[in-house]
């Protein structure tokens, strides 16, 4: 048991055991009244989590205090256990921790409403992300002044919650939130992600001036390209036209596209219906990859703009590079050094064999070539003692009560790697 008479994991698993044996035969407003309580049930969990991550903070740091470690180093690795113990990505992990220290230290009308289930997880995250520009004492006036009354919030939907906020967190300090909206243009970036059906979201986060300019004039080209009858819907002219612009592939000195595949022979000879895999994407039908194999040509339009015939096509190289799998493991060839770092070769395999982040629920892309046993502990630089993690996840197994090394069950076409967590 916690101290103070609350329940401990086993009693939790019970409780989430019993909520398999939910009545079925209950009147409509008994699994309305239900569902209601289920939800209040959902946000006191979160509130409690948001408690033992906070507690969990203070602890470690004050035994990296102990130990002397630098202030830059204390806490570290933190965020990443509670990724763990959630399930989530160490990204997560580290929006759940933060969300945790500014309800327990800073806002505690919010924490309790989280408690009692008068307002959701995703909400008071909301609460918490529009209020992260103030100092403590103006995060907790908004606190008190907008959920102190459990009516002022009753009602409100997402976006009405965060605008709240915001407008009183404008009022309060005006000076942060400009200063917080400059800072913000720093963090300008272009992602790309994967989406169903062998489509990928390219997302362009961008100054507002800047993302509505670029949306404007997608715009009005996909409305020159329909006034004089393109058959296309507008979405698809905005999308081609972004294209064409970002890449130059609509002219006839359109920049090559190199695109990485990893297939098995079978599938690229045979017919066979294995999937391929894009790095940094993930898998794609066999046909599809086959199909990129085939000369690529992009149709081009005469001066009035219609649609020119196929013998005025332009044609777009496209260089596929191909790695092959082994026959029967699905095993990348290995590759062996005697280096400190992984050369370039060998890093490549890396990326490609792991595709992302080996941390488990970690779905950030590879960008360190990782020793699994470090080269300090005579780890060698070679495929088996090799991993790809991404640049959080490599900091972190490099804090303090971490380690990892082989994995039980590893063997040819199975590459295993335990990692020791303090807890």
């Amino acid at each position: 048991m916690f101290e103070g008479g609350g329940p401990d994991a086993k009693v939790v698993d019970r409780w989430r055991g019993s909520l398999g044996g939910v009545a079925r035969d209950l009147s409509d407003v008994a699994r309305i009244d239900l569902i209601r309580s289920l939800e209040e049930l959902k946000a006191a969990a979160a509130a409690a989590q948001a408690r033992l991550a906070a507690d969990l903070d203070e602890s470690v740091r004050a035994r990296h205090r102990e130990q002397e470690l630098p202030p830059s180093q204390q806490g570290a690795g933190v965020a990443s256990q509670v990724a763990l113990a959630r399930r989530d990505s160490p990204v997560k992990g580290g929006q759940h921790l933060g969300l945790a220290k500014a309800l327990v230290g800073e806002m505690p009308h919010t924490l309790a409403a989280l408690s009692e289930g008068r307002l959701s997880e995703w909400r008071a995250t909301l609460l918490v992300r529009e209020t992260a520009c103030l100092s403590g004492e103006h995060r907790s006036r908004v606190d008190a002044e907008l959920v102190a009354d459990p009516a002022r919030l009753d009602g409100l939907g997402d976006r009405r919650v965060a605008a709240e906020a915001r407008r009183l967190a404008y009022r309060l300090d005006p000076a942060a939130a400009v200063a917080r909206a400059r800072k913000a243009e720093g963090d300008r970036a272009v992602t790309v992600r994967p989406a169903p059906d062998t489509m990928t979201y390219l997302t362009g986060l961008l100054p507002v001036r800047a993302g509505i300019a670029a949306y404007a004039a997608l715009g009005r080209a996909a409305d020159e390209a329909r006034a004089v009858g393109d058959p296309r819907s507008r979405g698809q002219v905005m999308a081609d036209t972004l294209v064409a612009r970002v890449t130059g592939q609509a002219v006839a000195t359109g920049a090559p596209v190199a695109v990485g595949l990893v297939m098995t022979d079978r599938a690229l000879f045979a017919g066979d219906s294995e999937p391929a895999v894009v790095p940094g994407y993930g898998p794609v039908p066999a046909p599809v990859a086959r199909d990129w194999l085939r000369p690529a040509r992009t149709p081009t339009t005469d001066s009035a703009g219609e649609p020119a015939p196929r013998s005025a096509e332009v044609d777009v190289e496209v260089w596929l590079r191909r790695l092959f799998t082994h026959p029967t493991t699905g095993q990348l060839v290995a590759m062996e050094s005697k280096a400190v770092t992984f050369p370039p070769a060998l890093r490549q395999l890396l990326v490609l064999r792991d595709e992302v982040c080996r941390t488990p629920w970690c779905d950030a892309l590879v960008r360190h070539a990782d020793h699994v046993v470090p080269r300090a502990r005579g780890g060698s630089t070679d495929e088996a003692n090799g991993q790809g993690l991404c640049e959080q996840c490599n900091y972190v197994k490099e804090s303090p009560g971490w380690s990892a090394g082989p994995a039980p069950g590893s063997s040819l076409g199975r590459h295993l790697v335990e990692t020791v967590a303090p807890t």
